[in-house]
């Protein structure tokens, strides 16, 4: 990829990054009724409690969440899965070429590649869906938390 394609792909990935963090935020409750700001504080607390109990979300919880295991080991075996079908791959091909060897150990490079390759985007995508499946329960929680919260009088945004 050439420096030109690099820039705008970077914007983009920052502006998802922005645009995912301001989908999770708290919506702001203005007290429409002229609440104090003890009252406030009270109805809020009452209605983090109703909303946890009812979408069965803990904000906390959510939030503090171990990230999913990283490192080497992390894989699952695609690696040894990719070095053993390239490396049957090679052999075949190298059978045909005239050095078996050969080709089982070209292929079974090849394939330690191809299979870490697919171990990264694995990966990748376990922790995408982990972040789409705890931006949905904070949304369910704040829209039960928004609704308490307006049946006490407080405008939501």
């Amino acid at each position: 990829m050439n420096r030109s394609m690099r820039f705008p792909l970077v914007v983009l990935w920052a502006f998802g990054l922005c645009t995912g963090a301001m989908a999770q935020s708290k919506p702001v409750a203005y007290p429409a009724k002229g609440q104090s700001a003890a009252q406030q504080q009270q109805d809020d607390g009452a209605c983090y409690a109703w909303a946890k109990s009812n979408t069965g979300i803990d904000p906390a919880a959510v939030s503090s969440a171990p990230p999913p295991p990283s490192g080497p080991a992390v894989g699952g075996g695609e690696r040894v899965g990719g070095a053993a079908r390239g490396a049957l791959g090679g052999a075949v091909i190298g059978g045909i070429a005239g050095d078996a060897g050969k080709g089982a150990a070209a292929g079974a490079a090849v394939g330690t590649v191809a299979g870490g390759s697919r171990a990264r985007q694995n990966k990748r995508n376990a922790q995408a869906n982990s972040q789409a499946q705890s931006a949905g329960a904070m949304d369910t929680y704040y829209r039960a938390w928004g609704a308490c919260m307006q049946g006490r009088g407080y405008s939501i945004r």
